[in-house]
């Protein structure tokens, strides 16, 4: 993994007692075929200039040719462009995973930086693609937003309503997942450690009492 400077993308510097596990970025090819949508892209240029070239077929083989070409060279283009953009996208991005949050630093022109602590994200998914990479999308908890315009495309497909932020095409997305996974657990337990150690004495027996549903009778 190539190294990068942390203190020069960083909004600021890492709390004491915060620590790095994770950095990195997307990876552009990925991210231009499942982000960008290079694929379908592709398969449209391809079906219109096959259609093209049957629509120019009776007036000669050479017209169909050119048809065909001129489509062809127009969706050469239109994924050049897209190229370029992932590439710059992915240049652009850096994820990090730390013990309390996740950071993320987007925008190819003006740079946005996100800071997700875990107690802000209700849940954690993961998907992988074949060809090593994937993505984990973060489910934000209620009250907590970000405008999709200001995440995309470093947000899960098809989401508009509720925006999740997500790392996408990510390499070695399993071992990053599992990462995550064990930060978000052991940040939970230091909270509910926390939680436990501040409550006040007199008010354990009125919760435990709470707990009982509607109906129950306890022994």
């Amino acid at each position: 993994m190539k190294i990068i400077d942390l203190d020069k993308l960083l909004p600021a510097d890492i709390p004491e007692g915060e620590r790095v596990l994770w950095y990195g970025r997307p990876e552009w090819v990925s991210l231009l075929r499942h982000a960008y949508r290079a694929d379908l892209v592709a398969a449209y240029f391809g079906a219109l200039a096959i259609w093209n070239a049957v629509m120019d077929n009776e007036a000669g083989a050479i017209a169909a040719g050119i048809a065909m070409a001129k489509t062809l060279a127009l969706g050469a283009v239109c994924l050049g462009m897209l190229g370029l953009l992932a590439g710059l996208s992915a240049r652009t991005t850096l994820y990090v995973v730390t013990s309390r949050r996740i950071v993320m630093k987007v925008g190819v022109a003006l740079p946005i930086f996100f800071n997700i602590p875990y107690s802000q994200i209700a849940s954690a998914a993961l998907r992988a693609f074949n060809d090593g990479t994937g993505e984990i999308p973060l489910a934000l908890g209620p009250g907590r937003r970000i405008a999709l315009l200001h995440l995309w495309p470093h947000a899960r497909p098809f989401h508009i309503a509720n925006p999740q932020p997500a790392l996408r095409s990510i390499a070695d997305v399993g071992e990053v997942a599992e990462i995550l996974r064990q930060a978000m657990i052991a940040e939970a337990q230091t909270r509910l450690l926390k939680a436990n150690v501040s409550a006040p004495v007199m008010g354990t027996a009125s919760a435990q009492q709470e707990t009982f549903p509607s109906g129950a009778v306890a022994a």
